[in-house]
């Protein structure tokens, strides 16, 4: 199926509905669920996308790749961490948006389903995280170097946690962090009471679900907070309409004062994590290819030597 182009515009009078009857903090967490993998069904795939199902650190995953080839490790890949809050999104949120990805770099995609909040509150997800990061090294064959972390949202703030933790653990260094307007402070409580697709009770509900009995200091937690030195390239995109735009803006100008090579996009006229809609909304594509071009470019340097 082609791509269309809905305009910006009729795009948001469609979506901020569908939003708001989904991420509201009065439906319970699994209708939530069930109604965002239904209306994932309008987020074809590219042609010529294979979907592989497996496992990484004992939890369901996919590796996506363009085409049918087995996926080459000289090309590296994206391990990629969905968003929503850390208690909704799954595999089929996102798998429109990682088979972009996985025909725009050439890698193979792999997305993992890793504990949800309520019932698996932090450090679940971290863990679930790190195992296969350590499970396409040790068991699959990817050099560290060779694996960028990827992620949207609650997704993005669980890859930058990640990264810090393999740093910190295991002396990891992943080829680079591409992040989608990253939740890396849930205890930070926006101004703004919501946007076409946040709202702030919400919001809320999703930090006090995935923190449950833990400590809202653990770095893990609030990785924002955590050691940003040494982090490998990083890439940070936001719409300027955004709630969690000035918490991107804090953690950029961070991550700039600890040395952290970072390219920072800030979008207008798009909302979070547009590059969902990436097959129905032309702009949202091109901030998609963005990303691709960003986490290629980093990955391509280890192809280019292994090949040489």
């Amino acid at each position: 199926m082609r791509d269309i182009n809905i305009p910006l515009p009729i795009a948001r009078t469609l979506l901020s509905p569908i939003f708001r009857i989904t991420l509201n903090a009065r439906l319970p967490w699994q209708l939530q669920r069930l109604l965002l993998d239904i209306g994932s069904r309008a987020q074809f795939l590219p042609s010529d996308t294979t979907v592989h199902r497996l496992r990484l650190g004992g939890r369901p995953a996919e590796r996506i790749t363009a085409g049918p080839q087995l996926p080459s490790r000289t090309r590296g890949a994206v391990l990629y961490l969905h968003g929503g809050g850390y208690a909704i999104g799954s595999l089929a949120t996102h798998r429109s948006l990682a088979a972009r990805l996985a025909h725009e770099t050439g890698c193979a995609v792999y997305v993992l389903d890793y504990r949800l909040a309520p019932e698996h509150p932090f450090p679940a997800g971290l863990d679930d995280a790190e195992a296969a990061f350590l499970e396409l090294v040790g068991n699959i064959g990817y050099r560290p170097e060779q694996i960028a972390l990827s992620g949207d949202s609650a997704g993005g703030g669980l890859s930058l946690a990640t990264a810090q933790r393999l740093i910190a653990g295991h002396g990891y260094t992943p080829a680079a962090l591409g992040l989608i307007a990253p939740w890396v402070d849930p205890n930070q409580v926006p101004e703004q009471s919501r946007d076409l697709v946040i709202n702030r009770p919400w919001s809320r509900a999703c930090a006090a679900a995935y923190l449950g009995d833990g400590d809202g200091k653990d770095t893990g937690y609030a990785p924002l907070h955590g050691v940003l030195a040494g982090l490998p390239p990083t890439y940070v995109q936001v719409d300027i309409s955004e709630m969690l735009h000035a918490q991107c803006v804090e953690f950029v100008a961070a991550l700039r004062v600890a040395g952290v090579p970072t390219r920072f996009i800030e979008s207008q006229g798009l909302w979070h994590v547009a590059q969902l809609q990436a097959a129905l909304v032309g702009p949202a594509a091109a901030a998609l290819t963005e990303l691709a071009d960003f986490l290629r470019e980093a990955i391509q340097p280890v192809a280019l030597r292994d090949l040489g």
